[in-house]
């Protein structure tokens, strides 16, 4: 094996580059939003919760726990008519988001959960004693108090929405993932899967760099 990169495609690799960023920013900022319901359900309706609720508890944790079961390359095909349905098309990076929000969603959820619990009980009684609505307490005291922990839990969920993404590729989805895989390993040109190896290391290095730093001037303790 040499990795002599002339079978290189500087275009088509800045072009897959760009896809992998496209379908990862999308998709996070789609399984935060999700991740947060998620787990302030879990959380709000938990025993001794603000809204206890043994039904919706268990129907939130049944959808969460089903779904982060399932391997990604599974649900990608599981999906396909619910794809086709919502994007028009099974290829493409657009039509690799629904799939990649709903794979990470649950699993960004119980991380959600897990920071809500982490919080004094202390605060959030002081916030009830001082007479605040349910939604006040969920916006002015969880929320706030647990985001640190957010920020790290979604540069978690960040990194493994890479590596989604890598594996969305190789069934049509675009991006590092469908180069390394169709123009390298295919065509035994490992040079191509070489440097597509690279550059998604050096992406889950940059995502994981500003979500700690963000981490950090967060944390005030």
């Amino acid at each position: 094996m040499t990795l002599d990169f002339t079978n290189l495609d500087v275009d088509k690799l800045w072009l897959s580059t760009y896809e992998t960023f496209y379908m990862t920013l999308i998709a996070l900022a789609g399984t935060f939003v999700l991740g947060i319901v998620l787990g302030l359900l879990l959380y709000l309706t938990d025993k001794n919760g603000l809204w206890e609720n043994k039904i919706i508890n268990f129907i939130t944790a049944t959808f969460v726990n089903v779904f982060r079961a399932i391997p990604f390359i599974i649900l990608i095909l599981l999906l396909f008519p619910f794809t086709h349905f919502l994007m028009g098309t099974i290829r493409g990076p657009n039509a690799a988001l629904p799939a990649l929000i709903i794979g990470a969603a649950p699993f960004y959820g119980r991380l959600v959960e897990i920071a809500l619990k982490e919080i004094d009980k202390g605060v959030i009684e002081a916030a009830k004693a001082m007479g605040a609505t349910t939604r006040g307490i969920i916006f002015k005291v969880l929320l706030p108090e647990s985001m640190p922990a957010l920020i790290s839990g979604i540069t978690v969920t960040a990194i493994a929405l890479i590596g989604y993404t890598a594996m969305a590729g190789a069934i049509g989805a675009g991006g590092l993932g469908s180069y390394a895989y169709y123009a390298g390993f295919q065509r035994r040109a490992f040079d191509i899967v070489f440097i597509c190896s690279v550059l998604i290391v050096i992406i889950v290095f940059i995502f994981q760099f500003i979500g700690d730093y963000i981490s950090k001037k967060l944390d005030k303790r």
